[in-house]
């Protein structure tokens, strides 16, 4: 009896401390889940690549990407005739052009790449993310990335204006802004500009030439997606002078339609361009072909990302 009555007066003691705790708990459920939460908009796009220009993608921190893009030659020339069928719409016509690179980030917002771009030429890539979409602590309509690219011809049949070397080398630099407009649905407009250290020829022709983008991705499932990307050059596309003294206009359109195809360990992306160059620099700059829908190409893009440091996943 008597241990009855000590239980039942600890029981008594006791109930206030936990009917506090009970309060005290309940009080830090709702602070929690008054907690203004930040939500990141994550799979803008598939890859790092919309087609041919860069997307506001970067490789995870951490993350080795290799990268190969291949343009084959025309689908469909004039002079070939029936030929056309045997060289499988330019996959056998013996032109290509490749592209390889490889891309780090070593930090969130920052991402380093080096391509190789056929002909002795290389390039340096960096990206920084200066924006990125997301609702809830911060309200941020659109990712932002500011890219800047070098590219520098070494081959020697290729001569240096003045014999000095900076005179081969030429830069771009885009300001790459998208948003994902729905769960299926992304834009992505592209301003760019790209600077020659030396006009090719003519005194009128500029070293800055400007181009403006717009691209897009639908999504059709989780593995598969559709992607469009067109950019117009703004200047010295009219009334150039080549190293002959003609005077040369060209339509200044950079037109293509891709398919994404994320396997898990890879992402394939076909496509078919109005440009053969496989560098930005050139095709935002030089696509003085591809005039009638024959001359267009096929190709591919191959990502393949690898871990090569170990990261703690956190909240960027």
């Amino acid at each position: 009896m008597k241990k009855f009555i000590l239980l039942i007066g600890m029981g008594l003691l006791l109930s206030p401390v936990l009917k506090a705790q009970d309060d005290l708990l309940g009080d830090l459920m709702k602070e929690d889940s008054a907690t203004v939460k930040q939500n990141i908009t994550i799979a803008t796009f598939k890859a790092t690549r919309l087609i041919n220009l860069h997307s506001t993608e970067m490789t995870g921190v951490g993350n080795l990407q290799f990268l190969i893009i291949h343009h084959f030659g025309p689908m469909w020339e004039k002079n070939q005739e029936g030929a056309n069928f045997a060289r499988l719409f330019g996959l056998n016509g013996g032109f290509a052009n490749t592209y390889m690179s490889f891309d780090y980030s070593p930090k969130h917002w920052m991402n380093l790449g080096l391509a190789f771009t056929g002909n002795a030429t290389l390039e340096g890539t960096v990206k920084f993310r200066l924006m990125r979409q997301q609702t809830g602590l911060h309200n941020y309509p659109v990712s932002i990335v500011f890219l800047t690219t070098a590219n520098v011809n070494f081959n020697k049949l290729v001569p240096a204006p003045n014999d000095f070397f900076w005179n081969k080398l030429s830069y771009l630099h885009q300001l790459l802004i998208s948003r994902k407009i729905t769960d299926k649905f992304s834009l992505q407009l592209s301003p760019s500009m790209v600077h020659n250290n030396i006009t090719a020829y003519g005194l009128a022709n500029s070293n800055n030439i400007f181009s403006i983008g717009l691209g897009g991705r639908m999504k059709l499932t989780d593995k598969k997606a559709i992607t469009f990307e067109y950019s117009r050059q703004l200047n010295m596309y009219e009334n150039i002078v080549d190293k002959n003294g003609e005077i040369v206009s060209y339509a200044p359109d950079m037109i293509s339609l891709g398919y994404d195809w994320d396997t898990g360990g890879h992402i394939f992306q076909f496509f078919i361009t109005n440009t053969s160059n496989a560098s930005n620099v050139l095709q935002l700059s030089q696509n003085v072909k591809k005039k009638t829908f024959g001359e267009y190409s096929l190709g591919f893009n191959l990502n393949r990302s690898y871990s090569v440091k170990h990261t703690v996943k956190t909240t960027n």
